[in-house]
């Protein structure tokens, strides 16, 4: 399962937000306690988390803090000379720009961003039992994206919003989204 964290300033106002460390918003600390809510009653074998202030403030408030294991393979994208961009002031540059696409200037490809994700697969599926991952929402798209087999830049179709979280499992031995961008009620139920 993935969580992504709560609302920041920045992902409220479409800022590409890799290594800058924005704080929560109000709103993200309430989504990141609803996600303890919706979850609390889940064992899990292993929490996974990004080292970034936001995921790991994400994960303390939805009660899984003392669990958690800090994964740097976790941390965002690093978007390198379009930190803190929004699209629409990328594109005034560059109008035809996509990130999964065209990446990113003096920045992290998608080719190292799916390496991450690709060990963060890995990882979960040595652990005995189910995992739960706090991070960010391109990286996360990519895991997504990666688990299911997908060529990394297939990660664009899977939006996931602040606060949200996602279900990958298996039907028999086929890797599966079960749910995907899930901000409302028991994700597992």
């Amino acid at each position: 399962m993935v969580a992504r964290h709560g609302a920041t300033s920045w992902s409220k106002g479409g800022r590409h937000t890799g290594s800058t460390d924005v704080p929560l918003e109000d709103e993200g600390r309430r989504q990141a306690t609803e996600i303890g809510h919706r979850l609390g009653g889940h064992d899990f074998a292993r929490v996974l988390v990004s080292p970034m202030s936001r995921a790991r403030e994400t994960c303390a408030l939805a009660g899984f803090g003392g669990s958690a294991e800090v994964c740097d393979d976790l941390f965002e994208w690093d978007y390198g000379a379009y930190e803190g961009r929004t699209t629409q002031e990328i594109r005034a540059g560059r109008p035809d720009w996509s990130l999964w696409r065209d990446g990113v200037v003096d920045g992290e490809t998608l080719a190292e961003v799916s390496r991450r994700a690709d060990r963060v697969v890995a990882l979960v599926r040595s652990s005995a039992g189910d995992v739960l991952a706090f991070a960010h929402g391109h990286l996360l798209r990519v895991v997504c994206a990666r688990w299911l087999d997908l060529a990394p830049s297939e990660a664009a179709r899977f939006v996931l919003d602040p606060g949200a979280v996602g279900v990958l499992g298996w039907e028999h031995e086929v890797a599966v989204v079960i749910r995907w961008n899930d901000a409302n009620e028991d994700p597992l139920g």
